[in-house]
């Protein structure tokens, strides 16, 4: 199966995830707009009724975002990987998702700790490359390491994603073992991986121009017919404790950010939900590839002992 069949085959997740995704949004806004009107008709306090309906909301969402990434979002990489490796996929992709998952994860938690971990030890390898900027060439280098250590946090999270496909393809192995073999790929194969960076970059800045541009002119649109509310709430803000930013010196410039922050949020959504597992398909196949021409053995493990005490822990463990 070549990515385009790989990913049309697997897009049930990712439909499956908008849906319930905007339900949870829905009923996040309905919460804070619960919480302005009751705050605002008790105490005339608007806008903290809005942030405490928020942080409720907020907090509702992620625990209900931790279960659907177990669910769908695990389930689409073992079946990109099951379609990479094998060449073919059930016609029941949703159901073998899921199971596969279950089987190798078989609590929410247990899935979460090798996350965890996975995204502990890369991170931890991305802040290395800070700390040897600095002190390869001071300020200016440490300058130059956090610019590549910043880069490096835009990826880590395909990093994952593909060490969370190896750790489903070595069904066989055990999940902390497998987890340590994916971080070894990665240090081994960088080149390969860093192949993809163009595409991963120029796919995100092409759908942020398009989608997040055009609907934060809608969100302008839709604001504009409601002026009060922005005057309130610039009110608010101004009697509040909070230092507003310079720029933000109008209830109209409130209007604008208001609109490119909505913008921002929903183009995340959908790059999120359909653009990046397009180009994760391609990411993950030469990940996978070059770790199955050089499977990690435990003397490549060495290697990154001593560059991550996450990993050295890992690996101990897995030992």
């Amino acid at each position: 199966m070549d990515n385009k069949q790989i990913y049309k085959a697997t897009l049930c997740f990712s439909i499956r995830r908008v849906l319930w995704d905007l339900l949870a949004l829905l009923v996040w806004a309905g919460v804070m707009a619960l919480g302005f009107f009751i705050a605002e008709k008790a105490a005339d306090k608007g806008l903290i009724g809005l942030a405490i309906g928020g942080v409720i909301g907020l907090i509702a969402l992620v625990f209900f975002l931790r279960w659907l990434s177990y669910k769908y979002k695990a389930g689409q990489i073992a079946m990109m990987t099951k379609g990479i490796t094998e060449g073919e996929l059930p016609q029941d992709v949703m159901g073998e998702g899921q199971k596969i998952v279950k089987e190798r994860f078989a609590t929410v938690a247990a899935f979460f700790a090798v996350t965890r971990v996975i995204k502990a030890i890369f991170n931890q390898l991305g802040r290395g490359i800070s700390a040897a900027g600095r002190a390869i060439g001071g300020d200016t280098g440490g300058t130059a390491g956090d610019v590549i250590s910043s880069v490096i946090q835009v990826i880590v999270s395909y990093l994952c994603d593909c060490c969370l496909g190896w750790v489903f393809y070595r069904k066989d192995v055990k999940a902390t073992k497998a987890t340590c073999e994916g971080a070894v790929l990665f240090f081994k194969h960088g080149k390969t991986f860093f192949k993809n960076m163009g595409r991963v970059f120029g796919m995100g800045l092409a759908t942020l121009a398009v989608i997040g541009g055009a609907f934060a002119g809608i969100f302008y649109l839709i604001a504009s017919r409601f002026p009060a509310v922005f005057d309130r709430l610039y009110v608010e803000l101004a009697e509040s404790s909070t230092k507003m930013p310079e720029w933000l010196n109008s209830p109209t410039i409130l209007m604008i950010a208001a609109s490119v922050i909505g913008g921002l949020i929903v183009w995340a959504f959908f790059h999120s939900l359909f653009i990046r597992p397009f180009v994760l398909v391609g990411v993950l196949r030469n990940y996978i590839q070059s770790g199955i021409n050089d499977i990690p053995t435990e003397e490549s493990f060495a290697v990154l002992d001593g560059k991550s005490e996450k990993f050295k822990k890992l690996h101990q463990e897995a030992a």
